[in-house]
């Protein structure tokens, strides 16, 4: 016998995928697994903003495993082809092995985690037998200097690069996303291309983007991917490529020379509203519908409640159907001044 938390997967699919204001399917949902992270990286969860004191979830109002399983498997009927995992930093999340372990069961999805790295090494094979797809690690310096001073924490680059090597040998491919920030690592693009040219890691370059708090659109702070692209260039020639399908948020280019791709993602100075089709779902289980929104949608008190998933397809629907996000293409100083939520507490 099962319970309404643990439904079968035997029961009927659920109604059509859905559309929102703009036309935007949901295709991608990000998960927050916790609110904690072990770094205090300067562009996502600051030492001023995250202080000793700051008061994290308590692990009673973090959804449950079997919670994320059910409104994951509702999004999925809605839609959503790819699901990533995020914090914090979600490694720190004991057992998250056996949450991807109930995932992958859902479909052929693109199940997929985003990690700082530092607990990588001991968690990647433990991961990939689970039937993780993919990983992300965050590795904005090769520098160590400079990476120390990036992380806030003095955590060393050669244990997020022995992290990086380790999801290799389990299998899982990865891709590298470094946050570039003007006057901070800029000088480490080069150096991260030169590591990772040849070798099957895709590397994103995202534009700083002060989020949150901290939010003010800073242009002074944007080293932006047009440059990126013109410096990589300089020394590797490149040549774009196109989409690979609706959505993608990185600009690709191939090297000339054969030697693989890289990718931009101009967040700040192109932005890609008109075609985001992201939800994101906070550790806590509020649904966010924009990484600038300035409140979430409560699904777990819908979860926690005798409620059907029919009921819970209707909720989400309704949020979806009715989004009108363009945050980033309509931002001024009016939006700017407007509180958001820490993009630590969302998974970015």
């Amino acid at each position: 016998m099962t319970t309404r938390d643990t439904p079968t997967l035997a029961e009927p699919a659920l109604a059509a995928p859905a559309l929102d204001s703009l036309g935007r399917p949901l295709r991608d949902l990000r998960i927050s697994v916790t609110d904690r992270c072990n770094f205090r990286c300067v562009y996502c969860m600051p030492k001023e903003v995250f202080g000793h004191d700051y008061r994290f979830l308590p692990r009673r109002e973090l959804l449950t495993f079997e919670e994320i399983e059910r409104v994951s498997r509702v999004f999925v009927g809605l839609g959503v082809q790819k699901l990533r995992i995020t914090g914090g930093e979600p490694l720190l999340r004991r057992g998250l092995e056996h949450l991807i372990g109930q995932l992958a069961t859902l479909g052929d999805l693109d199940l997929t985690l985003t990690t700082n790295g530092a607990l990588l090494a001991q968690k990647a094979q433990a991961l990939a037998d689970a039937g993780l797809t993919r990983v992300t690690v965050s590795l904005d310096s090769l520098d160590d200097e400079v990476f120390r001073a990036m992380n806030d924490v003095d955590f060393p680059v050669a244990r997020v690069l022995g992290g990086i090597d380790a999801a290799e040998a389990a299998g899982l491919p990865v891709k590298v996303n470094v946050v570039v920030k003007r006057g901070l690592n800029e000088g480490s693009v080069l150096d991260i291309v030169r590591r990772f040219r040849g070798t099957e890691h895709a590397v994103r370059f995202i534009e700083f983007m002060d989020v949150g708090a901290t939010n003010g659109w800073r242009m002074d702070d944007v080293f932006p991917a047009a440059e990126i692209v013109r410096t990589i260039g300089a020394e590797f020639p490149l040549e774009p490529l196109a989409a690979g399908y609706r959505g993608e948020v990185a600009q690709r280019y191939r090297y000339l020379d054969g030697a693989g791709e890289i990718g931009v993602i101009a967040s700040v100075t192109q932005p890609f509203c008109g075609d985001c089709t992201r939800a994101r779902l906070s550790a806590d289980g509020k649904l966010y519908t924009c990484l600038f929104s300035v409140r979430g949608h409560d699904l777990r008190s819908v979860l926690r409640a005798e409620t059907t998933d029919e009921e819970l397809d209707e909720t989400i629907r309704a949020v979806w159907t009715r989004r009108t996000d363009r945050y980033s293409e309509l931002r001024t100083e009016r939006t700017s001044s407007m509180r958001k939520v820490e993009m630590s507490y969302i998974g970015g």
